[in-house]
């Protein structure tokens, strides 16, 4: 007697009747639809054994009923992109929801490069300097009004060349006397350090740090032989060829102060009228 062959499910004899294996398990055509297949996302119904099942993100599709939302046409063998869990051509998303480019306003295709800015997109290839017009691909680049330029070519166009060293000044310069500077550029002629933020004077057209300017040019104190710079409206007293600082012209007996009082003098010595008498 011939063993039993039958449905797993149902129990009906599958002798001449088709029939599929699931993991070795045996089902009628009815039982493994029942169990196993899915519904078309579209159609509702079931997607038989004999049809062919498109399943995207755990949706599943006849093959019939696999088509874009918005112009219906199949997307069985081609490429697609989904929008809420519709499925659309890449004719249709792009059209629909893709970037347009800036330049040549144009769909910029999903998959395809595309170059932002301040809210603007671009096809890699349309994003190009104004000047040269090369792609600025990943250099560094300067915006000026609706254009934009790469370093090289806005530092030719733009960019103020330093009375120095007569390369661009793009960031940082210095204006003197209307002209302009890099501010490593704009230094003191005699001890070379930065004078941008700092105070300084010239001489001859040529710029100097207090304490240079006071070192070479300033007449020295009579008293305590340091220079007199006499900027910044501090004052000095001035006698026969001879300069002091206001707190330096004091009486060199009692050491008080001669300014806006009468003085006298003995050879190198200034002396209050008192001392004098005492003298």
């Amino acid at each position: 007697m011939a063993e039993r062959y039958d449905c797993t499910e149902c129990k009906k004899s599958l002798y001449g009747q088709k029939y599929i294996l699931k993991v070795e398990n045996p089902y009628c055509v009815e039982c493994y639809e029942d169990l196993f297949s899915s519904s078309c996302e579209v159609c509702q119904k079931l997607i038989g054994c004999t049809s062919k099942d498109l399943s995207y993100k755990d949706q599943h599709w006849h093959s019939d009923c696999f088509l874009c939302i918005k112009c219906s046409r199949s997307l069985v063998d081609r490429p697609f992109a989904s929008k809420d869990e519709n499925p659309m051509c890449i004719e249709c998303y792009s059209n629909e929801y893709s970037s347009k480019c800036h330049e040549c306003l144009k769909t910029i295709m999903p998959g395809s490069k595309k170059m932002e800015h301040k809210g603007n997109s671009w096809h890699e290839n349309c994003f190009t300097c104004n000047r040269c017009q090369q792609p600025m691909g990943t250099r560094s680049f300067i915006q000026k009004e609706a254009n934009h330029y790469c370093l090289p070519c806005y530092e030719k166009q733009f960019a103020m060349q330093c009375v120095h060293c007569k390369k661009p000044i793009t960031t940082g310069g210095v204006n003197y006397r209307d002209q302009p500077w890099h501010k490593e550029c704009f230094v003191c002629i005699g001890c070379k350090q930065q004078l941008a933020g700092q105070r300084f004077t010239s001489r001859d057209d040529f710029a100097y740090c207090l304490d240079c300017f006071c070192n070479l040019f300033a007449k020295k104190c009579a008293y305590c032989t340091t220079p007199i710079s006499g900027l910044g409206g501090s004052k000095y007293i001035s006698f026969e060829q001879r300069q002091w600082h206001n707190d330096c012209f004091n009486c060199k007996r009692c050491c008080v102060s001669l300014v806006g009082r009468g003085f006298q003098t003995s050879k190198d010595d200034i002396l209050c009228p008192d001392c004098v008498k005492d003298f």
